[in-house]
């Protein structure tokens, strides 16, 4: 496949360690979200280095206020898609809300079932808690790759009650970090930084010796991962400081629906050459 625009995108295939081998050499890691195996070839064919099936497809495709209501079976499902979709991006799947925090040995069964029926490459996870240390060990140990996340995390929202960001004050700054290590220290091979200040992401980023992904977390990360509904200016009801918008493709479809609607109605639509 080639890579339009992305002359300096190694067409290997993209993996945890060809991750780590990027941080070593100073190589941003670039990073969307998908949910669908047509979205995932465009994705693909652009050069972008990993795909995360975020449980965000609660927002963007379910049309839900938070990512909680979220099944596994949906995460499932829209993650086979995305796997068809693409070939040399690395691909992570959520986990869901309440699919890896009751027990280590539910967290290591549910990881295992999205790694056999999807084929994807990994598993990511929110938070540092005891319980979800060791099921991150428990996966690690058993061959799961598992990326961390901390921070925002949205699964939390009815316990924080906002999305404000987090770590701005010294207290909460150094559970982060701390947090962050502990993820290290239990075998993840990548954390994602969400809505914290940039000098924090950077401490992190220097200390620990896996990529850090950020999304609202500075330019000091080892990569940078968007929503790409949001990056292709498909949503116009959620403008964080830190989307930017590399397009407007909300009002180029309504542009043309609307124009389609138009033909049909006047019969212009289709005509002669377009009919058989």
């Amino acid at each position: 496949m080639d890579y339009i625009g992305s002359a300096n995108v190694d067409p290997r295939k993209v993996t945890t360690f060809r991750l780590q081998e990027m941080k070593k050499l100073g190589q941003k890691i670039v990073c969307l979200t998908a949910y669908d195996a047509l979205i995932a070839r465009i994705l693909d064919e652009s050069g972008i280095d990993v795909i995360l099936v975020g449980d965000s497809l609660g927002n963007v495709v379910q049309g839900l206020e938070t990512t909680i209501p979220v099944t596994l079976e949906d995460i499932i499902y829209h993650t086979k898609a995305v796997v068809r979709g693409a070939k040399r991006p690395l691909i992570i799947a959520d986990m869901p809300f309440m699919s890896y925090q009751v027990s280590a040995d539910e967290a290591f069964t549910n990881a295992g079932r999205i790694m056999k029926e999807t084929g994807c490459g990994g598993v990511k996870l929110e938070g540092a808690s005891e319980i979800i240390l060791q099921a991150i060990k428990r996966m690690t140990e058993s061959g799961i790759p598992v990326m961390g996340h901390v921070g925002l995390t949205p699964q939390s929202i009815h316990k924080f009650g906002s999305y404000r960001a987090r770590g701005k004050d010294p207290q909460e700054a150094e559970s982060i970090f701390r947090d962050a290590v502990n993820l290290e220290k239990a075998g993840v091979f990548a954390i994602v930084l969400e809505k914290i200040p940039a000098e924090l992401a950077k401490r992190i980023t220097k200390t620990v010796q896996v990529p850090t992904i950020g999304i609202g977390a500075g330019p000091h990360c080892d990569g940078q991962i968007l929503v790409y509904t949001d990056m292709l200016g498909l949503t116009i009801d959620f403008s964080p400081r830190f989307v930017r918008r590399y397009s407007q493709l909300y009002q180029i479809i309504l542009s043309a629906c609307k124009k389609y609607s138009e033909d049909v109605r006047n019969l212009n639509f289709p005509n002669e050459s377009e009919s058989y």
